[in-house]
Protein backbone atom coordinates (compact mmCIF):
# COMPACT_ATOMS: atom_id res chain seq x y z
CA UNK A 1 0.00 0.00 0.00
CA UNK A 2 1.67 3.33 -1.49
CA UNK A 3 0.17 5.24 1.99
CA UNK A 4 2.02 3.26 4.25
CA UNK A 5 5.28 5.73 5.80
CA UNK A 6 8.57 5.01 7.05
CA UNK A 7 10.85 6.65 9.88
CA UNK A 8 13.51 8.93 8.56
CA UNK A 9 17.21 7.63 9.75
CA UNK A 10 17.82 10.93 11.52
CA UNK A 11 16.59 14.04 12.71
CA UNK A 12 17.39 17.75 14.36
CA UNK A 13 17.73 16.93 17.60
CA UNK A 14 16.27 20.40 18.67
CA UNK A 15 13.93 18.95 21.85
CA UNK A 16 15.68 17.02 24.21
CA UNK A 17 13.95 13.86 24.65
CA UNK A 18 14.29 10.50 26.17
CA UNK A 19 12.35 7.16 26.42
CA UNK A 20 10.84 6.53 30.07
CA UNK A 21 11.91 3.14 31.03
CA UNK A 22 11.89 2.39 35.09
CA UNK A 23 9.20 2.25 37.35
CA UNK A 24 10.00 5.30 39.59
CA UNK A 25 10.08 7.36 36.50
CA UNK A 26 6.28 6.05 36.01
CA UNK A 27 5.31 6.42 39.42
CA UNK A 28 7.14 10.39 39.77
CA UNK A 29 5.19 10.90 36.54
CA UNK A 30 2.00 9.60 37.83
CA UNK A 31 1.36 8.59 34.03
CA UNK A 32 -1.34 5.95 34.56
CA UNK A 33 -2.84 7.11 31.36
CA UNK A 34 -0.38 6.69 29.57
CA UNK A 35 0.51 3.49 30.42
CA UNK A 36 2.32 1.39 27.38
CA UNK A 37 -0.21 -1.17 26.01
CA UNK A 38 1.97 -4.79 24.97
CA UNK A 39 5.19 -4.22 23.15
CA UNK A 40 4.16 -1.61 20.63
CA UNK A 41 4.03 1.59 22.82
CA UNK A 42 6.35 3.65 24.60
CA UNK A 43 6.43 6.89 26.47
CA UNK A 44 8.72 9.86 25.66
CA UNK A 45 9.41 12.30 27.92
CA UNK A 46 10.14 15.55 26.09
CA UNK A 47 11.96 18.31 28.04
CA UNK A 48 10.92 22.02 26.68
CA UNK A 49 12.46 25.03 28.14
CA UNK A 50 10.94 28.70 27.69
CA UNK A 51 11.76 30.62 30.55
CA UNK A 52 10.43 28.05 32.40
CA UNK A 53 11.02 24.04 32.04
CA UNK A 54 8.17 22.17 31.51
CA UNK A 55 8.09 18.60 30.38
CA UNK A 56 5.53 16.31 28.18
CA UNK A 57 5.19 12.93 28.37
CA UNK A 58 3.69 11.39 25.28
CA UNK A 59 2.52 7.83 24.30
CA UNK A 60 3.81 6.82 20.72
CA UNK A 61 4.77 4.09 18.72
CA UNK A 62 7.86 1.60 19.13
CA UNK A 63 10.10 2.61 16.69
CA UNK A 64 9.68 0.77 13.46
CA UNK A 65 6.69 -0.94 15.07
CA UNK A 66 3.83 -1.56 11.94
CA UNK A 67 1.00 -3.88 12.53
CA UNK A 68 -1.78 -5.25 10.66
CA UNK A 69 -4.45 -3.06 11.87
CA UNK A 70 -2.78 0.16 10.77
CA UNK A 71 -2.90 -1.30 6.86
CA UNK A 72 -6.38 -2.16 7.72
CA UNK A 73 -7.12 1.24 8.88
CA UNK A 74 -5.75 3.13 6.05
CA UNK A 75 -7.67 1.17 4.17
CA UNK A 76 -11.44 1.66 5.68
CA UNK A 77 -10.68 5.47 5.86
CA UNK A 78 -8.41 6.54 2.66
CA UNK A 79 -6.18 7.55 4.63
CA UNK A 80 -2.01 6.94 5.35
CA UNK A 81 -0.43 5.93 9.28
CA UNK A 82 2.07 8.43 8.74
CA UNK A 83 0.88 9.64 11.96
CA UNK A 84 2.13 6.70 14.08
CA UNK A 85 5.31 6.82 12.57
CA UNK A 86 7.40 8.67 14.62
CA UNK A 87 7.54 12.33 15.57
CA UNK A 88 8.86 13.88 12.16
CA UNK A 89 11.76 16.43 11.40
CA UNK A 90 9.50 18.45 9.90
CA UNK A 91 7.42 18.14 13.12
CA UNK A 92 10.28 19.04 15.79
CA UNK A 93 11.82 21.89 13.75
CA UNK A 94 7.61 23.13 13.69
CA UNK A 95 8.17 22.48 17.85
CA UNK A 96 10.71 24.49 18.42
CA UNK A 97 9.57 27.35 16.39
CA UNK A 98 7.07 27.43 17.56
CA UNK A 99 8.53 27.58 21.14
CA UNK A 100 10.84 30.16 19.94
CA UNK A 101 8.03 32.25 18.62
CA UNK A 102 5.89 32.15 21.86
CA UNK A 103 4.93 35.22 21.51
CA UNK A 104 3.06 34.96 18.28
CA UNK A 105 0.59 32.80 20.07
CA UNK A 106 -0.20 34.33 22.73
CA UNK A 107 -3.97 34.28 23.38
CA UNK A 108 -4.52 32.95 19.99
CA UNK A 109 -6.84 30.11 19.34
CA UNK A 110 -4.39 27.97 17.13
CA UNK A 111 -5.22 24.21 15.28
CA UNK A 112 -3.14 22.10 13.80
CA UNK A 113 -3.72 19.98 11.26
CA UNK A 114 -2.22 16.41 10.15
CA UNK A 115 -0.50 16.70 14.23
CA UNK A 116 0.72 12.88 14.46
CA UNK A 117 1.19 12.40 18.28
CA UNK A 118 0.27 16.33 18.61
CA UNK A 119 4.28 17.39 20.01
CA UNK A 120 3.93 20.46 18.25
CA UNK A 121 0.35 21.45 19.94
CA UNK A 122 0.51 20.46 23.27
CA UNK A 123 4.09 22.56 23.36
CA UNK A 124 2.09 25.68 22.11
CA UNK A 125 -0.49 25.09 25.00
CA UNK A 126 2.14 23.96 27.78
CA UNK A 127 4.63 27.22 26.94
CA UNK A 128 3.04 29.66 24.82
CA UNK A 129 -0.10 30.96 27.05
CA UNK A 130 -2.69 30.50 24.00
CA UNK A 131 -6.28 30.77 24.42
CA UNK A 132 -7.45 27.57 22.80
CA UNK A 133 -5.78 24.93 21.20
CA UNK A 134 -7.35 22.30 18.77
CA UNK A 135 -4.88 19.12 17.59
CA UNK A 136 -6.39 17.30 14.85
CA UNK A 137 -5.30 14.32 12.37
CA UNK A 138 -7.71 12.28 10.10
CA UNK A 139 -6.71 8.98 11.20
CA UNK A 140 -8.30 7.64 14.71
CA UNK A 141 -5.48 5.73 15.79
CA UNK A 142 -3.79 8.97 16.40
CA UNK A 143 -6.37 10.61 17.59
CA UNK A 144 -6.83 8.61 20.14
CA UNK A 145 -2.73 8.84 21.15
CA UNK A 146 -3.68 12.83 20.88
CA UNK A 147 -6.22 12.54 23.55
CA UNK A 148 -4.10 10.08 25.91
CA UNK A 149 -1.55 12.47 25.74
CA UNK A 150 -3.73 15.78 26.08
CA UNK A 151 -4.83 14.01 29.17
CA UNK A 152 -1.51 13.21 30.71
CA UNK A 153 -0.44 16.54 30.52
CA UNK A 154 -3.20 19.01 31.18
CA UNK A 155 -1.55 20.29 34.55
CA UNK A 156 1.24 21.75 31.91
CA UNK A 157 -1.30 23.91 30.13
CA UNK A 158 -2.77 26.24 32.69
CA UNK A 159 -5.57 28.69 31.22
CA UNK A 160 -5.14 27.26 27.53
CA UNK A 161 -8.43 24.95 26.53
CA UNK A 162 -6.77 21.74 24.65
CA UNK A 163 -8.51 18.94 22.24
CA UNK A 164 -8.27 16.80 20.23
CA UNK A 165 -10.32 16.19 17.21
CA UNK A 166 -10.96 13.58 13.90
CA UNK A 167 -10.61 16.07 11.57
CA UNK A 168 -10.86 15.09 7.37
CA UNK A 169 -9.91 17.71 5.13
CA UNK A 170 -11.80 18.52 2.43
CA UNK A 171 -14.81 18.07 4.68
CA UNK A 172 -16.96 20.46 6.17
CA UNK A 173 -14.31 21.99 8.30
CA UNK A 174 -15.66 24.90 9.59
CA UNK A 175 -19.25 23.63 10.66
CA UNK A 176 -16.90 20.99 12.98
CA UNK A 177 -14.56 23.58 14.41
CA UNK A 178 -17.50 25.97 14.85
CA UNK A 179 -15.19 29.34 14.79
CA UNK A 180 -12.27 31.01 13.60
CA UNK A 181 -8.35 30.44 14.02
CA UNK A 182 -6.02 32.41 14.72
CA UNK A 183 -3.18 30.06 13.03
CA UNK A 184 -2.88 27.31 11.71
CA UNK A 185 -0.09 25.27 11.68
CA UNK A 186 0.97 21.70 9.92
CA UNK A 187 4.24 19.99 9.64
CA UNK A 188 5.36 17.60 6.82
CA UNK A 189 1.69 17.07 5.55
CA UNK A 190 2.06 17.57 1.26
CA UNK A 191 3.73 14.30 0.83
CA UNK A 192 0.62 12.58 -0.78
CA UNK A 193 -0.12 14.23 -3.68
CA UNK A 194 -4.34 13.25 -3.89
CA UNK A 195 -4.72 14.82 -0.64
CA UNK A 196 -3.25 18.25 -2.11
CA UNK A 197 -6.77 19.28 -3.42
CA UNK A 198 -8.24 19.14 0.03
CA UNK A 199 -5.80 20.27 1.76
CA UNK A 200 -5.95 23.50 0.24
CA UNK A 201 -9.78 23.43 -0.35
CA UNK A 202 -9.63 23.15 3.68
CA UNK A 203 -6.83 25.83 4.05
CA UNK A 204 -8.72 27.84 2.07
CA UNK A 205 -12.09 27.67 4.11
CA UNK A 206 -10.67 28.00 7.04
CA UNK A 207 -8.36 31.11 6.42
CA UNK A 208 -11.91 32.88 4.94
CA UNK A 209 -13.26 33.23 8.74
CA UNK A 210 -10.91 35.87 9.53
CA UNK A 211 -8.51 37.64 6.80
CA UNK A 212 -6.06 38.56 9.82
CA UNK A 213 -5.73 34.53 10.17
CA UNK A 214 -2.74 32.52 8.73
CA UNK A 215 -1.37 28.92 8.09
CA UNK A 216 2.55 28.08 9.29
CA UNK A 217 3.14 24.82 7.39
CA UNK A 218 6.86 23.56 7.73
CA UNK A 219 7.69 21.10 4.93
CA UNK A 220 10.17 18.91 3.07
CA UNK A 221 10.23 20.43 -0.62
CA UNK A 222 10.26 15.93 -1.81
CA UNK A 223 10.90 16.42 -5.68
CA UNK A 224 7.71 18.45 -7.07
CA UNK A 225 5.29 17.44 -4.45
CA UNK A 226 5.43 20.88 -2.17
CA UNK A 227 5.69 22.31 -5.55
CA UNK A 228 1.97 20.56 -6.64
CA UNK A 229 0.94 21.35 -3.44
CA UNK A 230 1.28 25.52 -3.41
CA UNK A 231 -0.23 25.36 -6.72
CA UNK A 232 -3.79 23.78 -5.60
CA UNK A 233 -3.16 26.57 -2.54
CA UNK A 234 -2.35 29.89 -5.07
CA UNK A 235 -5.60 28.31 -7.12
CA UNK A 236 -7.99 29.10 -4.44
CA UNK A 237 -6.06 33.09 -4.51
CA UNK A 238 -4.46 32.22 -1.46
CA UNK A 239 -0.37 33.82 -0.94
CA UNK A 240 2.11 32.08 -0.13
CA UNK A 241 5.63 33.16 1.18
CA UNK A 242 8.55 30.72 1.54
CA UNK A 243 11.46 30.88 4.00
CA UNK A 244 14.71 28.73 3.85
CA UNK A 245 16.71 30.21 6.26
CA UNK A 246 14.43 31.17 8.83
CA UNK A 247 16.54 30.12 11.98
CA UNK A 248 20.31 30.43 12.34
CA UNK A 249 20.43 27.36 14.78
CA UNK A 250 18.40 25.37 12.14
CA UNK A 251 20.15 26.25 9.37
CA UNK A 252 23.70 25.95 10.31
CA UNK A 253 22.57 22.43 11.71
CA UNK A 254 21.45 21.87 7.43
CA UNK A 255 24.45 22.84 6.57
CA UNK A 256 26.75 20.65 8.34
CA UNK A 257 24.61 17.66 7.29
CA UNK A 258 24.77 18.80 4.06
CA UNK A 259 28.52 18.30 4.14
CA UNK A 260 28.43 14.83 5.49
CA UNK A 261 30.27 16.14 8.96
CA UNK A 262 31.30 13.11 10.88
CA UNK A 263 30.34 15.07 14.39
CA UNK A 264 27.85 12.89 16.58
CA UNK A 265 24.91 15.21 15.32
CA UNK A 266 25.43 13.79 12.27
CA UNK A 267 22.68 12.52 9.93
CA UNK A 268 23.84 9.60 7.65
CA UNK A 269 22.16 10.00 3.94
CA UNK A 270 20.95 13.66 4.34
CA UNK A 271 19.52 14.70 1.78
CA UNK A 272 18.45 18.54 1.26
CA UNK A 273 15.35 17.90 -1.10
CA UNK A 274 13.92 15.33 1.28
CA UNK A 275 15.06 16.36 4.79
CA UNK A 276 15.07 19.92 5.59
CA UNK A 277 11.67 21.81 5.64
CA UNK A 278 10.77 24.78 4.53
CA UNK A 279 9.00 27.88 6.20
CA UNK A 280 5.94 28.01 4.40
CA UNK A 281 3.51 31.41 5.30
CA UNK A 282 0.01 31.26 3.49
CA UNK A 283 -2.72 33.91 3.83
CA UNK A 284 -5.70 35.03 2.45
Amino acid sequence: MKQISRKPMGGFNLVPHHIVETTEEYAQANMRTLSPSGTKDVLIEYNLSLGRTVNLMLLQRQQNHVDRRDFEICKEHEIDNTGVVCIWPSEEVLTYFCILNADMFRNKRVLELGSGYGLAGLSIAACTDAAEVVISDGNPQVVDYIQKNITANVGSFEDTKVTSLLLRWGQDVVGQLGHNFDLIIAADCTFFKEFHADLAYTLKSLLALCKASQAIFFSPKRGTTLDLFLRAVNSHGLHVKIHENYNSHVWDLHRKFMEHDSCACAWPNYDEEHCYPLLIIISS
